[in-house]
């Protein structure tokens, strides 16, 4: 399941993130803005963005593939909307589409600060269902 491939972004993987939620078709992550993960202007950086949401779309899909499978993104595409800036960045990814080779996701990424949430990126999201390859660490 998804837990072996959460376990990776730990303390010290994508800008600290950490995994909230978990649930079939749904996957919930966050991190805490460092300055490793600023662009120039103080603002998270796109990069990092993008790598959240691929992982929260990724593990939302994850969630329904067969025991015996592995994930691989094939596709994204990301519209930055607002810049991120916060205590906390969150992504959540949600299963559009699941299919026998291919799932459809889409993820939402919010700056929250100041106990308000803005939305600050949108992803549509095409993974590849790779049976009879399990997960490795490798």
């Amino acid at each position: 399941g998804a837990g072996c491939l959460c376990g990776r972004l730990g303390a010290g993987g994508v800008g600290g993130a950490r995994r909230g939620e978990v649930r079939p078709g749904y996957c919930w992550l966050a991190m805490t803005p460092r300055a490793e993960t600023w662009q120039q202007n103080g603002y998270v950086h796109a990069g990092i963005l993008a790598t959240l949401v691929d992982h929260a779309g990724g593990y939302a899909g994850y969630t329904l593939f067969p025991a015996d499978s592995s994930v691989l993104t094939v596709e994204y595409k990301l519209n930055l909307l607002a810049p991120a800036q916060g205590e906390q960045i969150v992504a959540e990814g949600f299963v559009v589409k699941p299919g026998r080779t291919l799932a459809i996701t889409r993820g939402e990424v919010h700056a929250e600060r100041d106990g308000s949430r803005t939305l600050v990126a949108i992803m549509q999201q095409t993974l590849m269902v790779m049976r009879g390859k399990s997960d490795t660490s490798g």
